[in-house]
């Protein structure tokens, strides 16, 4: 991990990264509580691990393809939640292009825009 990505971890586990981190978890705790919910709560621990530490860490989209079965599960992830957590990331990640030293957070948060909206057939690398 380069020098700027360890500082820029830190100081965003300082500023809030930490908190999104727990939240996601918990979020996925519950979700694996029923047996419905474990590939829901799969794809919160997977935010929560990048939310954790994003400098450094991009999201691609997986080569494997599960066809109709990851699309309807971004579907209902979209409704029930998805979206909102999308715009806002997108929300913050204005706010803090606005600044010249929030630009790198900024862009992280674009990032998690991508993953929080549909995590379905996305990797973390």
């Amino acid at each position: 991990m380069a020098p700027f990505n360890f500082t820029g971890n830190i100081i965003w586990l300082i500023f809030g990264g930490l908190i999104s981190a727990l939240i996601y978890f918990v979020c996925g705790v519950l979700f694996t509580l029923t047996i419905i919910g474990i590939p829901f709560g799969i794809q919160c621990f997977k935010i929560a691990g990048l939310v954790l530490a994003p400098f450094g860490r991009e999201v691609v989209s997986s080569s494997n393809n599960t066809g109709c079965l990851s699309t309807l599960f971004n579907i209902i992830w979209i409704l029930c939640g998805g979206l909102w957590t999308a715009i806002t990331h997108i929300i913050f990640g204005i706010l803090l292009y606005i600044t010249i030293i929030g630009i790198p957070f900024g862009r992280q948060h674009f990032k998690l825009v991508e993953v929080s909206m549909m995590p379905f057939g996305k990797r973390v690398l």
